[in-house]
């Protein structure tokens, strides 16, 4: 008997164990009409960012501070983490949630603005990790731009990189879907990435950065 693939995904799903911190981050999230990554991608980030060991990190894309706290819990304590986001409530919400989970001001920064404004001004080979969760559209430009912020050896996690189920499905060509196998092409052909995609959430992709 074939096992029940839509069983195990509610099985993993299920599985991380939240706490207060989390749910009412989650809570805020619905009140600002913004997906929060699912309980498992949160866990897959808080090993992922254990696993690189990584001193700086940004993220794009704020949503309620879920992703964030989740990633800051798998930092070192001395780890920095970069939070972009052109909506302000976005960030109060975020920052909002850090303090909640007591890390200390120091391990965060925050910029309002689009991502397409700020990246280009972040430093070259500066960060250990660079984690996208934002608009579709601009997801091919952030993935240029995080590949060049990147360090040798750094991680590119990208969200919901199968567009809701949607991109193993030949016949969907909705916008968002056609970007996100561009964006996949983009990772796999790239000779400095080393690239893997998850089925966990709605999809995590996940390169590290290599000499070329």
């Amino acid at each position: 008997m074939a096992a029940d693939k839509h069983s195990s995904w509610s099985y993993t799903e299920g599985l991380p164990d939240e706490d207060d911190i989390l749910l009412r981050a989650r809570e805020r999230s619905h009140e600002l009409g913004v997906s929060p990554v699912t309980p498992a991608v949160g866990a897959a980030l808080t090993v992922l960012a254990a696993a690189s060991k990584a001193s700086t990190a940004v993220e794009v894309g704020a949503g309620a501070g879920v992703s964030g706290v989740c990633l800051l819990r798998g930092l070192g304590r001395q780890a920095v983490l970069t939070t972009i986001d052109a909506d302000v409530d976005h960030l109060r919400a975020a920052r909002e949630a850090y303090a909640e989970a007591g890390i200390p001001t120091n391990r965060t920064r925050t910029i309002s603005g689009r991502a397409s404004d700020v990246l280009p001004r972040l430093t070259d080979r500066a960060y250990d990790l660079v984690f996208l969760d934002a608009d579709k559209a601009g997801l091919p430009g952030y993935v240029e731009q995080a590949t060049r912020l990147l360090k040798e050896g750094g991680m590119l996690i990208v969200n919901d990189a199968l567009d809701q189920d949607r991109v193993p499905e030949p016949a969907v060509r909705e916008a968002s879907t056609t970007t996100l196998r561009q964006v996949g092409r983009l990772v796999r052909e790239n000779e400095t990435l080393v690239s893997a995609l998850l089925p966990t959430g709605t999809g995590l992709l996940l390169a590290v950065k290599q000499r070329p």
